[in-house]
């Protein structure tokens, strides 16, 4: 069972307990909470921090941005994460991503395969690198179109850094609010919405990169049985989406 000082610290961040059994923990991550510790900041607040000195060991089995919400998996023993990297490696994990970006692709269903440049300390900025890259692919989904901008389904079959992020603006479509792949602009309503002019300074509907980590399926590494897990869209996230649609036209 879940420690219930664990538990208050997690919750106190904002992270959903999604599932907690011998073998996994499945939570749900809030925006702007690292997975990592920050090699610099080492007052910053991680999952890997908060976990690790609550239950001694966690090994994360796949990593999201710090700006990225939603589902992120960590097992509880080596094994079980040697178990869980191999099912990544042979592709029997599947990740399923929701987004909202500016622009549109120009079909409903696309496969975006193109290597990326591994990152070095030269370079901070991944890019796509047909002749040195590493092999990327994603699959996207149109769910929604809006006057400048989607909501994309998208479902990364390989796992490189910032993959979504790089094969998305390689298409032209970047991610709202994306600092690093797009332009960096916070999200608004009176962007969308005529004639909107606000009693004072006007807080932004979204200020991080709109992705959102929403589902994830694999083999359990105890029963064999496939299994899934989900989180709900954030309130930042939804409410950007009613806007839009409120006046898509």
């Amino acid at each position: 069972m879940m420690h219930r000082k664990l538990k208050w610290r997690l919750e106190s961040t904002g992270t959903e307990i999604i599932n907690d059994d011998d073998q996994l923990l499945v939570l749900n991550k809030p925006a702007n909470l690292l997975v990592l510790p920050d090699r610099i900041r080492h007052d910053l607040k991680s999952l890997d921090g908060i976990l690790s000195e609550e239950l001694g060991t966690a090994y994360v089995v796949h990593r999201i941005d710090k700006e990225t919400s939603g589902i992120i998996v960590y097992a509880k023993s080596a094994e079980v994460h040697a178990a869980l990297n191999d099912q990544i490696e042979h592709r029997l994990v599947e990740r399923v991503y929701f987004a909202i970006v500016a622009g549109a692709p120009a079909v409903e269903t696309g496969r975006i395969d193109t290597p990326i440049a591994e990152k070095t300390h030269e370079v901070s900025e991944l890019k796509v690198n047909i002749r040195a890259g590493r092999d990327a692919v994603t699959e996207f989904r149109v769910l929604e179109r809006f006057k400048g901008y989607t909501l994309l389904e998208l479902r990364p079959r390989t796992g490189r850094m910032h993959q979504i992020r790089v094969h998305l603006q390689s298409i032209g479509t970047s991610l709202l609010a994306d600092r690093t792949y797009g332009d960096g602009q916070a999200f608004f309503l009176s962007h969308i919405k005529p004639g909107y002019r606000p009693e004072g300074e006007e807080k932004p509907l979204l200020d991080r990169t709109a992705l959102h980590s929403f589902a994830i399926s694999f083999d359990h590494p105890e029963s064999g049985a496939r299994t899934n897990f989900m989180a709900e869209l954030p309130k930042d996230m939804n409410s950007v989406l009613r806007y839009l649609r409120k006046f898509r036209l």
